[in-house]
C-alpha cells in the first residue's frame, strides 16, 4: 500500500496543480466509497462477468499449454533453461488476464457510468472528488486482478506448474499489471464518446495479446518487429510475471517496473483532469 500512497500523493500533487482553475477539491480521502459500490453490485448481479475473466486463461491453459504443448515439448527461456511449454505460457495467460480484467472495468464499466448512469457526476456533486473515483474504480480492478491471480496459482499448483517458491509473487505482479492497465484505461475512456469509438480498444488488445511473447520467444520476430513489441505494455507485464514465476530474476525486472509505474501515474493524472473538466469545469 505504500507504493499505492506514494503515486496517490504525487498524482494528487500534480492533478491539484492542474485543475486548480475548475476550483475543485480533487482528492478527499474517500475511495473506499468507490470500491464499496463495486462490492455491492458484485453481490447483486455481476457474478457471471466476474468469474469468465477467471476461465478464460484456463482454458487457454488446457487447450494451448496441455495440448498444443504435447507437440511443441519443452521452450528455452530467457535465461537459456528448457521450461515445459505450459509452464512457459502460464505467466503470459495470468498477466493478460489481469490485463484483461483491468480493462473491462476501467473501460467499458467506466464509460457506461459516465454516458449512461452519469454516476460520476453525481459523486463529484458531495464532497468526494476526481482523483477519489479515479482511485476506488482502479482499486476494484486491483482487487479482482488479485483474485484472478491467486485462483490461477491454485490451478497451476496441481498441474505441477509452479517450479519455485517465489511464484507467489506473481500474485503481486498482476496487482501491478492490473494497477497500469486500469489508471491508462480509464483515462483513455475519459476521452471515448461513443461505442464506436469504444471498439478501438478491442482492436489493440487482441494484436497485442497474440505478438506480445504469450505463446512463443520474442526471438522468433524480425529485428524490427522486436523494438515495437518491447514498447507495448502487455509484453512488460508477461516479462514481469515469467520472470517472478520461473525464478529468473534480473536487473530487467528493474526495467519493467519502472514501466508500469510511469504508466500509473499519467493515467492517474490524466483521469483526474479529464474528469474535473467534464463534471466540474
Amino acid at each position: 500500500m505504500s507504493l499505492v500512497n506514494t503515486i496517490a500523493t504525487s498524482a494528487v500533487s500534480i492533478a491539484e496543480r492542474r485543475s486548480s482553475r475548475f476550483g475543485s477539491n480533487v482528492y478527499a480521502g474517500r475511495s473506499h466509497v468507490i470500491l464499496e459500490r463495486g462490492f455491492t453490485a458484485l453481490r447483486r448481479s455481476n457474478w457471471f462477468s466476474f468469474a469468465s475473466g477467471f476461465l478464460e486463461p484456463v482454458f487457454f491453459l488446457l487447450s494451448f499449454g496441455f495440448g498444443v504443448g504435447q507437440l511443441v515439448g519443452g521452450i528455452t527461456d530467457a535465461s537459456g533453461n528448457s521450461t515445459p511449454y505450459a509452464a512457459y505460457i502460464a505467466p503470459a495467460l495470468l498477466a493478460t488476464s489481469a490485463m484483461n480484467g483491468a480493462i473491462f472495468d476501467s473501460t467499458w464499466n467506466v464509460f457506461f457510468k459516465m454516458h449512461f448512469a452519469h454516476l460520476y457526476e453525481t459523486i463529484l456533486a458531495t464532497s468526494l472528488g476526481a482523483l477519489d473515483v479515479a482511485l476506488g474504480e482502479i482499486s476494484w480492478a486491483l482487487w479482482r486482478g488479485a483474485m484472478y491471480a491467486s485462483a490461477f496459482l491454485l490451478i497451476m499448483w496441481p498441474a505441477g506448474l509452479l517450479t519455485t517458491p517465489w511464484a507467489i509473487l506473481a500474485v503481486f505482479g498482476a496487482v501491478f499489471i492490473a494497477f497500469g492497465f486500469a489508471s491508462f484505461g480509464m483515462a483513455i475512456t475519459s476521452y471515448l464518446k461513443s461505442f464506436q469509438q469504444m471498439q478501438w480498444i478491442n482492436f489493440f488488445l487482441m494484436p497485442m495479446f497474440l505478438f506480445s511473447g504469450t505463446f512463443f520467444p520474442l526471438t522468433t520476430y524480425p529485428d524490427w518487429l522486436q523494438l515495437a513489441i518491447k514498447a507495448l505494455p502487455l509484453w512488460h507485464g508477461i516479462e514481469l510475471e515469467r520472470a517472478l514465476m520461473l525464478g529468473n530474476f534480473s536487473v530487467d525486472l528493474l526495467g519493467h517496473i519502472a514501466y508500469f509505474v510511469v504508466m500509473i501515474i499519467i493515467g492517474l493524472v490524466f483521469t483526474t483532469n479529464r474528469l474535473n473538466k467534464v463534471f466540474l469545469s
